[in-house]
């Protein structure tokens, strides 16, 4: 409510309270008696009306067990760009651990804007095989017609660095190897697997097309065709992976 209006009624309510009640005058007062019938006190209430809708109950899911762990553990190294300052305040834990997608038509605001060509690179517990199909799942929060576009590397050792090509300028066939243009689906509240690329969303990459076998970095920069703060990140996850 408006703080303006919110104090006229105050004062209204004040004004009501100050003013003396106004006296009837004693030949207008009427005095005829009404009859009331008893109240039944013995009635039983009534019960509340708990007939079936016709819709199912939403049953609970039962949540997936990362074993062992596939998300980021701990940051390296972030290097802000311009204009990036969003999600800071949660530093580290806004982007470790699992994603908070918000589905297709909704961005999640879990996550840490990097800043116009700004930069983070985030290790893990576990190392990154290079399996059958994708490896990684880099989860930003954009949702259809709103890409926000970045370019995924991995390591070995955090100083050699192979980088998946993305081309950010590609809007026909939305941006080929870019982070940032699948919307995110997994939640731990919806138990969607984080890890499972069939049904996650997220933007997925594979570890043969940079010919690795293995890695412990990955890291994510900003394109720098982006607006509005440029690239967020919420989760990075791990599909193909072993414990260290």
């Amino acid at each position: 409510m408006n703080i303006i209006l919110l104090q006229m009624v105050l004062l209204g309510c004040e004004t009501k309270q100050e003013t003396e009640p106004q006296q009837v005058p004693e030949e207008q007062v009427d005095d005829t008696a009404v009859d009331v019938p008893p109240v039944d006190d013995t009635a039983e209430p009534e019960e509340p009306d708990t007939a079936d809708t016709g819709e199912p109950e939403e049953e609970p899911c039962e949540p997936p067990v990362y074993e062992p762990n596939p998300f980021a553990t701990s940051i390296v190294s972030y290097n802000p760009g311009t204009e990036a300052g969003f999600g800071q305040d949660s530093l580290p834990d806004i982007v470790l651990g699992p994603p908070l997608g918000a589905g297709e038509n909704s961005g999640s605001l879990d996550v840490l804007t990097l800043g116009n060509e700004g930069e983070i690179i985030l290790a893990f517990d576990v190392t990154i095989l290079n399996g059958d199909g994708p490896d990684v799942i880099v989860y930003e929060n954009p949702f259809i017609g709103f890409p926000e576009t970045g370019v995924v590397s991995a390591s070995v050792d955090g100083e050699t660095w192979y980088a998946w090509p993305c081309d950010a300028e590609n809007d026909v066939e939305l941006f080929p190897g870019c982070a940032g243009v699948t919307p995110s689906l997994s939640h731990p509240d919806n138990c969607i697997d984080a890890t499972d690329p069939e049904v996650a969303g997220g933007d997925h990459f594979d570890l043969a097309d940079i010919g690795l076998e293995t890695a412990n970095y990955i890291r994510v920069q900003d394109s720098g065709f982006n607006e509005y703060g440029g690239f967020d990140l919420d989760a990075i996850a791990i599909i193909h992976r072993e414990a260290k």
